[in-house]
C-alpha cells in the first residue's frame, strides 16, 4: 500500500484543488495538492516537500484532519490529510492541468477523485475552514493578499 500526504490549504474560505492532466492515471480529477511519502519521511514532512515541489509554497500543515484507505482497484493508498492555514508565496501551478480555489461545497459538483469524498464531505458537513471566510487571506504571500483567487492555472507535469 502506497502513502500520499495531502494539502488542504484555505484561503478566505475557499480550498486550493488541482486537476489532474489529460495524461496522467485518473484523467482530469480534481484533487487536493501532496503525494507520495519517500522512505522514512513523516506524512507532515512528505506534505511540506510536495506542495514545494507542485506549489512553490512553503507550507506550515495543521493538525492531521483525517486519515483514510481506499483501493482504485490497480493501486491501494493510506492517505493523510492535513490542514493549511498557513504557507508563504503565492502558489504556482507546476504539476496539474489547472489550479483553482473553489469553496468545499463547489468541490461536491466537481469531478474529484472518488477517495478526496469522504474528506469534501467532511469539509462540508462540518464547516471546517469556514470560519476563514471574509478574513484575511491565510498564507501570506510575496504580493500580499491575492487579488483573484477564482481561478489560476497552468501547466506542470503531473502524472
Amino acid at each position: 500500500m502506497k502513502e500520499v500526504a495531502v494539502g488542504i490549504i484555505f484561503r478566505n474560505g475557499t480550498v486550493l484543488t488541482g486537476q489532474r492532466k489529460p495524461t496522467a492515471r485518473y484523467p482530469l480529477k480534481w484533487e487536493f495538492p501532496g503525494g507520495k511519502l519517500e522512505p522514512g519521511e513523516t506524512p507532515a514532512a512528505a506534505l511540506v516537500r510536495e506542495l514545494h515541489e507542485e506549489l512553490g509554497i512553503d507550507a506550515s500543515p495543521g493538525p492531521e484532519l483525517h486519515r483514510q484507505e481506499w483501493d482504485y482497484g490497480d493501486r491501494a493508498w493510506r492517505v493523510y490529510y492535513f490542514t493549511v492555514h498557513a504557507f508563504t508565496g503565492e502558489p504556482e501551478n507546476r504539476t496539474f492541468a489547472q489550479i483553482r480555489w473553489v469553496t468545499p461545497q463547489d468541490l461536491l459538483a466537481m469531478d474529484i477523485l472518488d477517495g478526496n469524498r469522504e474528506v469534501v464531505e467532511l469539509l462540508c458537513r462540518d464547516g471546517i475552514g469556514q470560519q476563514d471566510a471574509g478574513s484575511p487571506a491565510q498564507g501570506k504571500t510575496s504580493r500580499g493578499n491575492a487579488a483573484d483567487d477564482e481561478n489560476v492555472s497552468g501547466g506542470g507535469d503531473r502524472q
